[in-house]
């Protein structure tokens, strides 16, 4: 894919809506016809270069035969044309509940992770898969539209409704993108190197969660003296009127729970720093499959844990000792970090705290100058790429001087936990069963 233009004509909240999606895209290999993720929609119509295709929805696929095959590297344009509706979900379970469209009083935002935006448009859902996106939403007077990366335009029209135009800047994974529309206060400000800071808020939200979002230039700060420079154009947070329980990582723009913004400080840092720490790992450097989901989440938990311990948390020991604790039980219900046993446990505590936990172990390992430094090159190698578990372990191993292979394999695939570099003292309680 080479380009999608998301158009979304969107009326009024839980309010089925005229949707299209046009994709520009090149076969890599003669084309007699191809599927599209797409799910949960009324379908239209589905037309190539223009002219109508044959089209079969099997399941969550829509399996497109255009009226002349495609040739190998010819470049064609897909539109698809459907009717929206915000009110279809579906249920992770776990603690996320449920995904894809989340409606808000006045409004909607996208939880599309891991693979709820098949719901919203049709894509190739998978998170090593990145294009970037033109967003045009049409909303009544007086709601506000926003999406990924740069507001291009915002336009009346002569019916009195508003067409906003974004372009995502840089290419995105359909599970990290963000559209959302409400009764929005657009809050703006400037964080290191002058980076283009844009919270957005629910209006009676602004002044409650502003004391916690205020920190996001010196939580940018914090992480670029670690990580290296930001990697996208501009950044923020979006607050909106939900009882979601967590946070996503949707590029640029973070959805954060309100809740987690009106609590405690210690709590709301951590959550904060969470989903900015995967701007660098997770959205920029991508994962190549699934299975790889520990190099997103480990990543954004263990920098969560190493800020929480210099601004008033836990330490960052004491949080990896109780992981290191239960870490077998994680490994016995849920499989090793780096090889979940099914795609049910996917989202479970070993992909968070035991994740974060391989990485202190590298930490303990090699030294934390070795450490830091191969945490610089993992972002700065691989930026705007996806990358998978053998890329991590063979820059480790290269930045460090030595294979670190025999080491991180048990970590990662392994059904026991290991010793822990440096703390002998540390054990594993007995599994359950």
């Amino acid at each position: 894919m080479s380009r999608y233009t998301l158009a979304f004509d969107w009326r009024a909240p839980r309010t089925r809506f005229d949707a299209s999606t046009t994709i520009s895209a090149s076969a890599t290999q003669a084309l007699s016809r191809f599927d599209l993720d797409f799910a949960g929609n009324t379908l239209h119509s589905v037309t190539v270069d223009d002219v109508p295709a044959r089209t079969v929805r099997d399941g969550d696929e829509l399996v497109v035969t255009p009226a002349k095959p495609i040739p190998q590297g010819g470049a064609f344009t897909v539109r698809v044309a459907y009717t929206a509706d915000p009110t279809q979900r579906r249920h992770r379970g776990d603690a996320i509940g449920d995904y894809g469209w989340v409606p808000t009083p006045d409004g909607t935002v996208l939880y599309p992770q891991p693979d709820g935006a098949k719901m919203i448009f049709p894509t190739n859902d998978h998170p090593s898969l990145r294009a970037p996106i033109t967003f045009l939403i049409t909303t009544p007077p007086g709601v506000s539209a926003v999406a990924n990366g740069r507001l291009v335009e915002r336009a009346p029209r002569p019916d009195g409704r508003v067409l906003w135009t974004y372009d995502s800047e840089q290419p995105v994974a359909a599970q990290l993108v963000q559209m959302a529309i409400g009764k929005f206060t657009f809050v703006e400000s400037t964080g290191p190197h002058g980076l283009p800071v844009r919270d957005v808020v629910s209006g009676d939200l602004v002044t409650g969660t502003k004391a916690y979002r205020s920190l996001t230039p010196e939580h940018l700060a914090w992480l670029e003296q670690r990580l290296g420079p930001y990697p996208f154009r501009r950044y923020g947070v979006l607050v909106g009127d939900t009882d979601l329980p967590v946070a996503l990582e949707t590029q640029s723009l973070s959805l954060v729970p309100k809740g987690d913004l009106q609590g405690g400080r210690v709590d709301a840092e951590r959550d904060l720093v969470h989903e900015l720490t995967h701007q660098w790992t997770g959205d920029s450097v991508a994962i190549r499959r699934w299975s790889d989901l520990w190099l997103s989440e480990g990543h954004a938990r263990f920098y969560e844990r190493l800020y929480s311990e210099a601004h008033d948390g836990d330490s960052i020991e004491s949080a990896m000792r109780a992981a290191y604790e239960q870490h077998d039980q994680w490994r016995h219900n849920d499989g090793a970090p780096a090889e979940p046993r099914t795609e049910a446990v996917l989202f479970k505590q070993v992909r968070y705290d035991g994740s974060a936990l391989v990485l202190y172990a590298l930490r303990e390992k090699v030294g934390e100058g070795a450490f830091e430094r191969i945490e610089r090159s993992w972002v700065t190698k691989y930026q705007g790429r996806a990358v998978g578990t053998q890329d991590f372990v063979a820059l480790a191993s290269e930045v460090a001087g030595e294979d670190l292979k025999p080491f991180l394999t048990p970590w990662l695939y392994g059904d026991r936990t290991p010793p822990m570099p440096g703390h002998p003292d540390w054990q594993v309680d007995p599994v359950q069963d």
